[in-house]
């Protein structure tokens, strides 16, 4: 049954667009993701059909695996996440949620495409029992009432136009004391996030992570609490 499962998944991914097993260190140890094989091709054709005037075409940049992914993915090796709940934010190819996932977290990692989440739940399989798959839209979609003590996000601060709904959705699933934990490379316009962010009643903390083989691109990984609800994270 699950083997069949997992082959309908594949056929279904294999329909959408060309993907392929990509090894990756992921937690300290060797992993295959799956990932698209085209992403750079995949996106002309997204620009192409919305300059053709095509309505609701989403840019794919889920396609590919964000260096982001993998600061966040070492500092989460300082993290004690055993038999925690997690959930990742705009996980693209689920990256850092599947290292909490490595690492003894209970994970459950959402995208707003539909599309990533096809490859994400192959890249999970071998430890479906710790993962849940499912769709969540910024400022549209609750996963019920449930609260996350730690929530988890890879270079999803990088348009303004996302913020207002990121923070509606990290208010709704954030449990109290919890900690929020967003990666980005270092971009100019965080800079402006962590104002706007600290004007919303959240606590803002940062660190720098250098990935081992790319001292020369540091992450950086920024931690938000609610006032209201502070604790060390």
């Amino acid at each position: 049954m699950h083997d069949h499962k997992a082959l309908s998944l594949k056929l279904r991914a294999s329909r959408r667009f060309a993907w392929h097993w990509a090894p990756v260190v992921v937690a300290g140890q060797s992993w295959k993701i799956a990932t698209a094989s085209d992403p750079d091709g995949m996106l002309l054709d997204a620009c192409q059909r919305q300059d053709a005037g095509e309505s609701g075409v989403i840019d794919p940049f889920w396609a590919a695996i964000w260096h982001a992914a993998a600061g966040l993915d070492q500092y989460l090796q300082s993290c004690d996440l055993v038999g925690q709940q997690v959930l990742e934010l705009g996980c693209g190819t689920g990256r850092a949620g599947l290292s909490a996932a490595l690492s003894g977290a209970q994970v459950t990692l959402t995208d707003g495409v539909s599309d990533p989440l096809l490859l994400v739940q192959l890249s999970v399989w071998p430890i479906r029992q710790s993962c849940t798959v499912r769709r969540l839209r910024f400022g549209k979609d609750r996963l019920g009432e449930r609260k996350f003590p730690w929530i988890l996000g890879s270079d999803i601060t990088y348009l303004r136009s996302f913020w207002k709904d990121l923070e509606h959705t990290l208010r709704q699933h954030l449990a109290p004391g919890g900690c929020v934990l967003l990666s980005d490379p270092f971009r100019s316009i965080a800079h402006e996030f962590r104002d706007w962010v600290q004007a919303r009643g959240w606590c803002y903390r940062e660190e720098k992570v250098v990935t081992p083989g790319d001292q020369k691109r540091p992450i950086r990984i920024m931690k938000l609490q609610l006032h209201e609800h502070p604790s060390s994270c």
